[in-house]
């Protein structure tokens, strides 16, 4: 009896125990398919697993894709591929293989659109041809850190304890006379942290030689608005202050950006500068910005509904340069929320607009160095080269 246990055992171990794992890792490939090439709405729980499958590997399929093929060999080599069951394992693998491609091929699409987008809005020839980094994003896309820039963290900007820290990056040389570049966090206004969000692109401006800040802010429901927007003036006032210690220009020019909610943040920041009412305490700083980059951007009404907190209903004249990039598939926040706001601005406001919907892209798009998000790094850059440029001829 013990040895036809052992036999029992050992047959399940090395079959059916192992192709059991090998369809799991199958059908696991076909929902991140599935769950990057559309857009999921329906009962939360669907939402929360396709929102967070999406997330990752819409901008980085091809870490799925090396498991898929990692797995499949695995399993030709342990001679588990026997069966008409299995043979059918490997063409499904196969066809969720061609789905990962389709979706990083999709997210290399990026690149042009960006062109594109700043051509049609600043010139033709402002969007450079820009070589991706491969190497960076292929092998390790969720690495953030670079060995020439350097973290000062936690530095405080107000009275809120840890909801008023900011992190500063900086090239470890302090070259001096770099623009700033500061950025909120998302996170639906009652959570999230500074240090998580387009770090790739925090880092990449500050081996260029900018100074840039992310920053915490006061959350709801304990902290409404306009709490949020009093905390973004005095991280800019912060920035106007201390920014010269990391190597920024004395009259340097000033970015504010933002993920998400940090987007709505970042637009309504740009479109109310000096006003009194959101600088209580600190109404003679400056907190006029030079543009702003928003991101995956809400840009609606606050939960209170106050049309005042709209940045459509806060356009003026005197705005400065808008660069606003949202995903076609964004699940949370459709398309029609930034369109207006472009559209409000392009009718009043005497500065550029840039809008680059990304396709394929959900919500935070910016995690990672994706294909996707490298290319609208890029783009970014050529905003501000044309943005500072324009500032030094005026």
């Amino acid at each position: 009896m013990v040895p036809q246990k052992g036999i029992v055992r050992s047959t399940v171990e090395r079959g059916d125990v192992v192709a059991v794992g090998y369809l799991v890792t199958v059908v696991l490939a076909v929902l991140i398919v599935v769950f990057c090439l559309a857009r999921i709405r329906g009962p939360k729980p669907l939402f929360y697993f396709s929102y967070r499958l999406g997330l990752v590997f819409n901008e980085i399929p091809h870490l799925a894709l090396y498991a898929l093929v990692a797995s499949t060999a695995l399993a030709f080599s342990e001679g588990d591929i026997t069966t008409t069951s299995d043979r059918v394992n490997v063409g499904v693998a196969g066809a969720a293989a061609a789905g990962l491609v389709v979706v990083t091929l999709r997210g290399m699409r990026a690149a042009s659109v960006v062109r594109v987008a700043l051509d049609d809005a600043l010139g033709v020839g402002t969007g450079t041809h820009r070589r991706l980094p491969l190497a960076r994003i292929l092998l390790r896309p969720v690495l953030r850190r670079r060995r020439d820039v350097k973290r000062v963290g936690n530095l405080s900007y107000g009275d809120a304890g840890r909801r008023n820290l900011l992190d500063v990056y900086h090239h470890r040389s302090r070259p001096e006379g770099g623009s700033v570049m500061i950025h909120f966090h998302g996170g639906h206004y009652d959570q999230g942290r500074k240090n998580t969000q387009s770090l790739p692109l925090l880092y990449r401006l500050a081996s260029q030689g900018w100074v840039c800040i992310s920053a915490n802010y006061r959350l709801r429901p304990d902290f409404p608005h306009p709490a949020h927007l009093i905390d973004a003036k005095k991280v800019i006032a912060w920035a106007r202050e201390h920014a010269a210690e990391y190597g920024a220009a004395p009259a340097a020019a000033v970015f504010v950006a933002g993920s998400s909610a940090g987007g709505h943040m970042a637009a309504q920041a740009a479109l109310t500068p000096n006003e009194p009412a959101y600088q209580p305490g600190f109404e003679e700083a400056d907190t006029s910005v030079t543009a702003a980059v928003v991101l995956n951007g809400f840009l609606a009404e606050y939960f209170d509904g106050d049309p005042a907190t709209s940045p459509v209903n806060l356009v003026r004249t005197d705005a400065p340069p808008f660069l606003i990039a949202h995903g076609d598939l964004d699940e949370l926040v459709d398309t029609e929320n930034p369109r207006a706001l472009v559209t409000a601005l392009g009718s009043v406001s005497t500065s550029p607009i840039v809008y680059v919907e990304l396709p394929g892209a959900h919500h935070a798009f910016d995690l990672f160095h994706s294909f996707r998000f490298e290319a609208l790094i890029g783009g970014v850059e050529d905003f501000a080269t044309w943005v500072t440029a324009r500032k030094d001829r005026a």
